[in-house]
């Protein structure tokens, strides 16, 4: 036996217990007749003593050679502390060792293991194993563990059935590029990684399987930043029998038990608000409500005017910031240099004051005197105090940039506190995209989603005014899942491939096994797959989901630790019937 106690357990209700502990030296201090060194594992520190009277000469020199790291083991007596550290459980007591073992001998780590660091990202990513011994990394694993357990009970509960589904399938065009695996044993040919396991899923359903869910791995080849990795893990969820209302209610309840748990608050249902009013109101599909600055539309009231910037613009649009009139000159030219950043586009920004003397003056004060100025105001419900920001330009655009300095100014201004949470379902997506460099549609979410029974005839008329019958859950301005009721129908989901623009033998030879599915008694089915990085993130209060996943890929999709990917040997892609091609 290594240990009869953890690091973290021991407290004056053990004095004078004879005790053995195992785990990695912390620190140590050295007093020349005194020694004490903290004993760390992944359940806390315990305070081990050296003591030239009490100790034998021999453990007290065995203790002078451990250095940080160190995997030791020690028996000895649970002794009440003289100097109490109050911050840690075992703060009351200390252990007198009596024997000590060195498991194993640790070179000088690359960068200090303690919870404020001196190790940059990229270095603590190459030696991750060291950097999960950190308090902050450890927890946030350990929290990504409850987090999971949290969910398997809650949808066990709801008479779900976790299924894995195969990891080595085929490559199917559902918006991200695949990972390919090539084939041995069948030359010239390759699997496909799933970027979600969503055939599979709808086959369960036709399989009778009725609720389905996976915590499951993913993949997409796909440029990353922040909140996006290489291979992810999905709540992957399908049911039969359902409508849209009936998804929404069993995964709100979901969020809600994971928010109550973790956060402490209760929610009441959640709010609802369509994808037209979401890009009316904020220029983004996933929008952080936790503040205001909703958007206003003034075209009524700024064209006409001889200012050519918004008389040429298709829409003038702009956001209230409350209590922002005395920003100075230097800080509005900086926030309009920020949205002309290449990131955002913008060619610039008007602003009007309401200032705290009542007085409203502008950026554009030669085109608009103050009655007119006055009349902006009062649409967009300012008061003094206040200070109005307006952009022009082509209106998908001018909203997206509108929504990317609304999100900037949240940030500034504390608005989006990681402690507080503002979930929100938007419906009614659009169901198809028009790809101009393709000119042809795109599925907004996937080939199998459904259009609104009230929108079918305009597949045949005015396709892209169709709406789906998609959904998705947002928190904090962040989409953490997303889901739709599918098409259960062979002849619909025939039309679908069609404006999509598959030939049918396209169709055939990468879905035909769904398709003839069909035939069998396909009942309705309808499903939702959330992001679980993402959902455990933001629970506690981040956004960067790689400090959730124990061995992350950096930003160009590598894992500096083992060096992947890596070249291979050709005696192996000779075996692979591969030869490459690599282009400088």
């Amino acid at each position: 036996m290594f240990r009869t106690h953890t690091n973290g357990e021991l407290t004056v209700q053990n004095l004078d217990q004879n005790v053995t502990l195992s785990g990695w030296v912390q620190t140590i201090r050295d007093k020349g007749f005194m020694m004490w060194i903290d004993l760390r594992d992944r359940y806390g520190i315990t305070q081990l003593v050296f003591d030239a009277d009490r100790s034998s000469k021999e453990l007290f020199e065995s203790a002078s050679k451990l250095g940080r790291e160190f995997v030791i083991q020690i028996e000895g007596k649970v002794i009440e502390r003289q100097s109490k550290n109050p911050k840690i459980p075992t703060g009351e007591i200390e252990i007198l060792v009596e024997k000590l073992t060195i498991l194993n001998a640790s070179e000088t780590p690359p960068f200090t293991i303690e919870d404020q660091t001196d190790g940059g990202e990229e270095l603590r990513m190459k030696y991750r194993y060291l950097d999960i011994r950190r308090n902050p990394v450890k927890d946030k694993l350990i929290f990504r563990h409850k987090m999971a357990q949290k969910v398997r009970n809650y949808l066990s509960d709801q008479d779900f059935i976790e299924v894995e589904t195969p990891v080595l399938i085929k490559s199917t065009p559902e918006g991200a590029r695949d990972f390919v695996v090539p084939s041995r044993m069948n030359p010239g040919q390759f699997y496909a990684l799933p970027q979600s396991p969503q055939t599979f899923k709808q086959l369960l359903m036709i399989g009778g399987m009725d609720r389905y869910f996976q915590i499951v791995k993913c993949f997409r080849d796909e440029d990353l930043r922040a909140d996006r990795q290489p291979e992810f893990t999905q709540i992957d969820c399908e049911m039969a029998f359902v409508e849209q209302e009936d998804v929404l209610e069993i995964f709100e309840g979901m969020t809600a038990t994971l928010l109550k748990d973790i956060a402490g608050k209760e929610f009441g249902k959640f709010p609802r608000m369509t994808f037209a009013d979401a890009m009316q109101k904020y220029g983004n599909d996933k929008p952080d409500i936790r503040f205001g600055m909703e958007f206003v539309e003034v075209n009524d009231l700024v064209k006409g005017k001889d200012f050519k910037i918004f008389d040429d613009a298709e829409l003038v649009v702009g956001i209230n910031v409350e209590g922002c009139a005395d920003y100075t000159r230097k800080q509005i030219d900086e926030l309009i240099d920020w949205v002309k950043r290449p990131q955002i586009g913008a060619n610039g920004m008007i602003w009007i004051k309401f200032q705290n003397d009542g007085v409203v003056t502008s950026s554009v004060n030669k085109f608009y005197n103050e009655e007119d100025l006055k009349k902006i105001t009062e649409k967009f419900g300012a008061k003094a105090g206040d200070l109005i920001f307006l952009m022009s330009g082509n209106e998908n655009k001018v909203r997206t940039q509108l929504s990317a300095l609304r999100m900037e100014l949240g940030n500034r201004l504390g608005l989006r506190n990681p402690k507080e949470f503002a979930p929100l379902w938007v419906i009614d997506f659009p169901l198809l995209e028009w790809d101009e460099e393709t000119n042809r549609y795109h599925a907004m979410h996937h080939p199998f989603t459904s259009p609104k029974p009230e929108d079918v005839h305009l597949l045949e008329t005015d396709p892209g005014k169709a709406r789906a019958n998609a959904y998705d859950l947002i928190l904090n301005g962040n989409e953490i899942g997303g889901g739709s009721i599918r098409i259960f129908d062979k002849d619909l989901q025939a039309k679908m491939f069609n404006l999509l623009g598959f030939t049918k033998e396209d169709a055939e030879a990468q879905f035909g096994f769904l398709m003839n599915a069909f035939q069998y008694g396909a009942p309705p089915h309808a499903g939702l797959a959330l992001g679980f990085d993402r959902l455990v993130a933001i629970l506690d209060g981040n956004e960067v989901i790689r400090d959730y996943i124990a061995f992350p890929k950096n930003n160009s999709g590598r894992d500096v630790m083992i060096d992947a990917p890596s070249s291979i040997a050709e005696e192996q892609l000779d075996e692979l019937a591969l030869r490459l091609n690599l282009q400088n």
